[in-house]
């Protein structure tokens, strides 16, 4: 029996960093900092690291008396025996956040990385029966976090042509806040199997300007002309708040935001002879 030991809360950025934001004005977006943020980040880990602290990953020299297996184990347990409560709750459906698959490319382009999420995640949808895993959703965008992404200057080709392996129906992709719709449609279109739903995201929850419905139409239908109809869903790109004192966006822009998608997609299905939408 051990005593754990975890981190909480953030730990203070590098000097440099600071005086960097602070000689741009306090602009903590100016694109030239992203160097310093990225070198940031890997002095963290690194610092982190030297402490002894352990992550969340089982570490690549084991833990005495605790095997790797025996923490896959464990981690897949947990995480169906989370889904399954939401659907013994009733559950209309449950999404399955996938948004480390983006980052997985950035983090390894030789995608050994993704593949061995790719894995971990089939090894727990497997633990589902199929009329179980029509219930089930996966969601993968570039992260949305205070106005602010952690892998949107990586494009969609590699993670898409791994992403459509995972053993599910449905698929949410963000795509509203992407500079090239078409090229991620084009990217989705050739990679897609029959069976397979595609929700393509239409509002972007990091843009403080409010979509109009004609707007969601139109990108809707610009993704009707890729992906055929009976396989084609709408969504947003992200989460409103994902974490809980996360105020970059208001309840007001994100109900006003997720009533133009409603509406928009209505439009949209009007256009398309459609009689009602699902």
């Amino acid at each position: 029996m051990s005593i754990p030991t975890e981190p909480i809360g953030r730990i203070p950025r590098p000097a440099e960093l600071l005086a960097a934001i602070d000689a741009r004005g306090g602009n903590a977006q100016d694109p030239s900092l992203e160097p310093l943020y990225e070198a940031a980040v890997r002095d963290t880990i690194s610092k982190f690291e030297a402490t002894g602290s352990l992550s969340l990953l089982y570490p690549a020299d084991g833990i005495p008396d605790y095997s790797r297996e025996e923490f896959l184990s464990d981690l897949l347990n947990e995480h169906v025996t989370e889904v399954r409560r939401c659907l013994a709750r009733g559950a209309s459906c449950v999404q399955i956040d996938f948004t480390e698959g983006r980052l997985a490319m950035k983090i390894d382009k030789s995608g050994s990385l993704l593949s061995r999420f790719i894995e971990l995640n089939n090894l727990a949808l497997a633990r589902f029966s199929g009329a179980e895993r029509l219930l089930l959703r996966v969601h993968t965008c570039a992260g949305g976090d205070r106005i602010s992404t952690h892998s949107a200057d990586l494009g969609y080709a590699e993670l898409l042509l791994s992403l459509f392996t995972l053993d599910v129906t449905n698929f949410y992709i963000a795509l509203a806040g992407e500079p090239d719709h078409q090229y991620v449609l084009k990217l989705i279109r050739d990679r897609i199997k029959p069976h397979h739903r595609i929700f393509v995201g239409v509002v972007s929850p990091i843009d403080p300007r409010v979509e109009t419905p004609e707007e969601v139409r139109d990108r809707v239908l610009e993704a009707a002309r890729y992906i055929p109809i009976k396989q084609l869903g709408t969504t947003d790109d992200c989460g409103f708040a994902p974490f809980c004192d996360d105020t970059s966006t208001s309840r007001e822009t994100a109900f006003a935001k997720i009533r133009s998608r409603v509406q928009g997609t209505a439009l949209a299905a009007q256009e398309l002879g459609l009689s009602n939408v699902t």
